[in-house]
């Protein structure tokens, strides 16, 4: 098992390291620079069987190498989690190495809780159904503990129950009756089952974005643009351009930075999207602002350099 993620992570700690010890496996640890042409390197110089990463390292691995000069026949499949995994990326990877990537969400009070697996068949566009012996439902955004049928947008939230759900916050029990509503734990994230029993993720309910009073899921416009064959990688955020008046905006990091057009990127988004649900500015950038362990951090994207 070779992980690609920091061990300040949940992710990492189980995915990448408690996991195989568990199962008698062995787990491949790097603490060298930040490359990332070493990971392909390291996949064939230790056969990996199982590699994880952030979606926006998997984006990076295919940029800047040619994984087809590598042998990678030992590798099963690829790990994902830390942010959504965008359709054109998942082909991508798919075109690439004529492997699956699976993905999985979770946080780090619970690790990770819903994952698409070898058993099931992966639906596009959603990080997979409940893990067994989960306790897992979607609540009212108003309130109530009543989980919502399949079909409708909530509260992402685990029982109180779940074997996998923390014990609580140490010393912080403010903190806890932020987060619990009577048994359930709510994390903020929203999300919808469908009718066979697949999460659909819709982003984080404080990234929600406000467009002409229509409620916007950077997600749905990201999933978008990332389709689009000159989009390298994207993030969508509000920005102000006076008091009280936000617009969508698209930092793009395009494939290739000598072409550079605004102008494909929004009649693409105008055929695919609700009008309302468009970004009125495409901004181009070398790099997105990033954590540690590759997640993008969406709120510093205002003060980003363009």
């Amino acid at each position: 098992m070779l992980h690609a993620g920091a061990f300040n992570w949940t992710y990492t700690l189980g995915v990448g390291l408690t996991d195989p010890w568990a199962n008698g496996a062995t787990a491949v640890l790097y603490n060298g620079p930040h490359d990332v042409t070493v990971w392909p390197i390291l996949m064939e110089k230790f056969q990996a069987t199982l590699f994880a990463a952030v979606p926006g390292l998997y984006r990076q691995m295919l940029k800047y190498n040619d994984l087809s000069a590598f042998d990678l026949s030992s590798l099963r499949h690829g790990l994902t989690a830390g942010e959504a995994l965008s359709v054109a990326l998942l082909e991508q990877w798919r075109t690439a190495t004529g492997k699956e990537l699976y993905e999985a969400l979770g946080m780090s009070e619970c690790s990770t809780y819903i994952s698409a697996t070898p058993g099931q068949p992966i639906k596009v566009g959603s990080p997979g159904k409940s893990q067994p012996g989960r306790c897992v439902a979607v609540l009212p955004v108003a309130g109530g503990e009543q989980p919502l049928p399949p079909g409708e947008t909530g509260l992402l939230a685990v029982h109180r129950s779940d074997p996998g759900l923390m014990l609580g916050y140490w010393n912080r029990p403010d903190e806890e009756d932020l987060v619990y509503r009577g048994d359930w734990f709510i994390g903020g994230d929203l999300a919808q089952f469908d009718a066979d029993g697949y999460l659909h993720y819709h982003g984080r309910n404080d990234d929600v974005m406000n467009a002409m009073g229509y409620r916007v899921s950077p997600l749905e416009v990201e999933q978008c643009l990332s389709r689009h064959p000159a989009v390298a990688e994207v993030a969508v955020t509000e920005l102000a351009v006076r008091e009280g008046v936000t617009v969508i905006a698209a930092f793009v990091v395009p494939f290739d930075p000598d072409e550079i057009d605004a102008a494909p990127l929004l009649a693409h988004a105008h055929v695919h999207l609700a009008a309302y649900k468009c970004p009125r500015e495409i901004i181009f950038t070398d790099t997105l602002p990033r954590t540690v362990n590759g997640k993008v951090r969406r709120r510093d994207l205002a003060q980003h350099p363009r």
